[in-house]
Order: structure tokens, then C-alpha cells, then sequence
């Protein structure tokens, strides 16, 4: 249950693990705190929270994000930043306290919102609400958007700093709704989510995609709205889940006036969320020997031999980390760029690699800078016999060919050429839009969005 919370304040709210692998949205369940913070009188202050966590966390829904707002009596000037049950959510910059009894009215009504929003009783659905005066330290955000974090380890940290949290299931979500609180929310961007009317949840969106194209050409700031490569639109999910659309931008400003140019079914709310989204704050830079599983890394790697095409389009390359240690490393054909750029290096490139791993030492690219690359020689390959068909064996450097069929022998210029992809300059290469994580780097300038729009 965690400590009584130290007297007044402005109040933390975090909130996790509200959906299921069949529906439901925790986004959602946001919305309905900030409708009941304008039925009780009580103002969001500053933006709510859209904290993208551990993208390798195998026990994640769906996008693995959690939820925070922070909650009192606004004061100073305020923004719009959504519309919920046909009222205006405000946004105010500053705030004074919440009365203990007001404070403590609003937690609990909150987690009533909470549990009335969750897919409680469904496999996979873990709700939890986290409460408390503070932001909890950024350790807590870091460790939840990088490594596997046990609830135990939260409960204690929640215990200390005097927080008020309630749990369904297997409580896990508290780590969620804790990480969401102590993001710092420096290196942002900003999703503007629209949601679909109740009695169509369930139904196909009706979304314009010649709209939110022309959208994302009006305004510059806006990403992710589609792949041009294969023609899919990214702002609506595929799922059963209120969310009509999001908009992405790495500015919040354009975001409502974009929301206004896409033609869709009817709106029943929108909110513009801060967001953690194309920060790649789940990356540490350190060498491959060095990550554990469930885990991701960046580092300059080395390549020490051939690329091999396996099934499916999956390109698999043999690297080497920075030390020494070796590393199979695949390119996956989903990502679309990475496997033709994977292809195309030899032994002795060098490249700046970052991706993820599971339970297997098996890295997951997503994405690759090429540093260097060496003057690159045709590749050749044994003849094949003209007597009995069979592929031909090397005798030795400069010997020439064997069948190890009919033992035929073949001189060193009966060797052919193989196949050479076409080469890639020095350069960064991400995945093609559809195939891209919430947390991977939108490009080499997403790490010039610092929180650059101030309230």
C-alpha cells in the first residue's frame, strides 16, 4: 500500500499496466484522470507524461508505455493541450497545493477511474497508480528504460519517499507508473493522440491517409506519419483500442492545428502528451560482451567476415566489439535499409552499431553509422565442375579447385565472380518508418530536440 504521503502538495499520479494483448489503452485511462481532475476542480499542472520504457521487456503489451500527470491549483498563465468529455483540458504552468483531504478525495477517485478503465480479470493486465509530492529520482527512469527491473526494487524506493500506490495482479505495473514520474523530460517530443468514440472501438478506423500526408507536409516538425517505401500509414494502431490517431513532432506547437487537416471518423477526445518517443534513451554505450539480456547497446564494431543472406530476406553479419570480443549480429528484412546496407560491407569496415538483445548473445540491429570502409576487391567464388555439376573445393591460395566428386581439377582463374552488392557510403542508416521501435533514434538531429519548447 505504501507510507501516508507527507502532508499537502501538488500531486504526482502515475499509472501503468491498464491494457491487455486484446484491448484497452492506458493513454486512455489518462484522459479520464484529467476529466476527473475538472470535475473535482483540481488542474493539471505542466504537460501529461507518454514515458516509453524497456522496448525489450518480453512481458510488455503492446508499446510498453506508462502514464504521469502532475495535479494541483493552477495558477499563472495555461495552454490547451486536449479536449475531453467536450470541456478543455488546461495546462497551467505553475501551481499551489492540494489540501491533504482534497489530495488524498482525488488519489482515490483516481484509482477508481483507473480500475473502471482497466482490462482487470485479463491475462496481462496488471494496474497500477503510483502518488506522490515529488518527482521521484531519475535513477528510477533509467534503470526502467534500460534494464529489467524487479517490482521488490520499486516498492522499497516507493517506500522511502513516502509515496501511496495501489496494485491489481502481479503489481508490476508499478514500475511503469514510478518510471513515468521520474522521467526527467529533458530530450522530448510531442504525440497528439486522438480517440475514437466508444461505440466504434471495435470497428475499422476510417483515417484519410491523403490527409495526414498533407499534414506532414504543412508542418515540418511532424514524423512517423507514414512510409513512403511501403505505403503504410503510421498514425493509427491496427489494435482494438480507442486510439483513433496519434501525431508525432518534435515541436508541440503545429500539433492541434495538424490535428484539424486530417479527415477521419468522428473525434471523442484529444490530448498532446510529452513523450520520451525517438529519444533512444534506451541505448548505453558499451561493448556487446558487456550487455545483458533483455538489453540494448551502442558501440564501433568492426567487421570480421563475410555477410550471409538467410531466409526471409534476414541479412546476418560477424562483427567485432570494441573489445575484441566476436558478435553475430542480424539485420532483420522488416527494416528494409538495414539489410541491403548489412549486405554490402566486407571484412575490415567499421561501423557504429546500436540494437537489442533477448535471451540469446544475438544482436538486433537498429540501426548503423559507417565510420569507415576499405577499398573494396571483387569477391570470387569456386567454379562449379562442367562434368558432373558439383560445386568445386579451394586446394590452397593459388592451387586452384578440386570436385570432390570426379576429381577433376580447375585452375585458379576458372574462379568466378560473385555477385556484388552495391555499396553504401559512409553514412547513417536507420529502418524504414514502419519497422521503427517508439524509443529508436528518429534521425542524426533528434538529438537536438531538448525540451526547446519551454511552457
Amino acid at each position: 500500500m505504501g507510507k501516508r504521503p507527507r502532508g499537502g502538495g501538488t500531486i504526482w499520479i502515475g499509472i501503468d499496466d491498464t491494457d491487455s494483448p486484446r484491448g484497452g489503452c492506458t493513454t486512455w485511462v489518462l484522459t479520464e484522470l484529467l476529466r476527473l481532475g475538472r470535475e473535482e476542480g483540481v488542474d493539471l499542472l505542466g504537460e501529461p507524461r507518454l514515458v516509453r520504457l524497456n522496448p525489450n521487456i518480453p512481458w510488455k503489451t503492446r508499446g510498453n508505455a506508462a502514464l504521469a500527470a502532475r495535479f494541483g491549483h493552477g495558477r499563472g498563465p495555461r495552454r490547451k493541450v486536449g479536449e475531453v468529455a467536450g470541456r478543455t483540458i488546461w495546462s497551467y504552468a505553475e501551481g499551489g497545493p492540494l489540501p491533504e483531504a482534497e489530495g488524498r478525495r482525488f488519489r482515490e477517485a483516481a484509482w477508481a477511474r483507473v480500475l473502471a478503465g482497466a482490462r482487470t480479470g485479463e491475462r496481462g493486465t496488471d494496474p497500477a497508480l503510483v502518488a506522490i509530492d515529488h518527482r521521484l529520482p531519475a535513477e528510477g527512469y533509467w534503470r526502467a528504460v534500460r534494464e529489467v527491473v524487479a517490482v521488490g526494487q520499486v516498492r522499497r524506493l516507493l517506500d522511502e519517499h513516502g509515496a501511496w500506490y495501489r496494485t491489481r495482479g502481479s503489481r508490476r505495473g508499478l514500475i511503469g507508473a514510478a518510471a513515468a514520474i521520474a522521467w526527467p523530460g529533458r530530450r522530448v517530443t510531442w504525440e497528439l493522440i486522438a480517440y475514437r468514440t466508444a461505440e466504434r472501438v471495435g470497428r475499422e478506423r476510417s483515417v484519410d491517409a491523403a490527409s495526414v500526408r498533407a499534414a506532414a507536409r504543412r508542418y515540418s516538425s511532424l514524423f512517423l506519419c507514414d512510409d513512403p517505401r511501403t505505403r503504410r500509414l503510421l498514425v493509427a494502431p491496427h489494435t482494438d483500442c480507442p486510439i483513433l490517431f496519434g501525431l508525432r513532432s518534435t515541436r508541440r506547437s503545429p500539433l492541434p492545428a495538424a490535428r484539424e487537416r486530417v479527415r477521419s471518423e468522428p473525434v471523442d477526445r484529444w490530448v498532446v502528451f510529452r513523450t520520451n518517443q525517438a529519444s533512444g534513451d534506451h541505448l548505453v554505450d558499451r561493448a556487446w560482451a558487456e550487455t545483458a539480456p533483455f538489453s540494448s547497446a551502442r558501440f564501433r564494431a568492426t567487421v570480421r567476415d563475410w555477410p550471409t543472406a538467410g531466409a526471409g530476406g534476414h541479412v546476418r553479419i560477424p562483427l567485432f566489439d570494441p573489445l575484441g570480443h566476436p558478435v553475430d549480429a542480424i539485420a532483420f528484412e522488416p527494416t528494409k535499409t538495414l539489410p541491403r546496407v548489412v549486405a554490402s560491407l566486407i571484412p575490415g569496415d567499421r561501423a557504429l552499431v546500436w540494437g537489442s538483445r533477448g535471451t540469446d548473445p544475438v544482436l538486433r540491429l537498429e540501426g548503423i553509422r559507417l565510420v569507415r570502409l576499405l577499398p573494396r576487391q571483387a569477391r570470387t567464388r569456386p567454379p562449379r565442375c562442367a562434368d558432373c555439376g558439383r560445386s568445386t573445393s579451394s586446394l590452397g591460395k593459388g592451387r586452384g579447385f578440386r570436385c570432390p566428386g570426379c576429381r577433376r581439377r580447375f585452375p585458379p582463374e576458372a574462379a568466378t565472380r560473385a555477385a556484388t552488392p552495391p555499396r553504401f557510403p559512409v553514412g547513417e542508416y536507420h529502418p524504414t518508418p514502419s519497422a521503427r521501435r517508439h524509443l529508436a533514434l528518429r534521425a542524426p538531429e533528434s538529438a537536438e530536440t531538448r525540451a526547446t519548447e519551454s511552457f
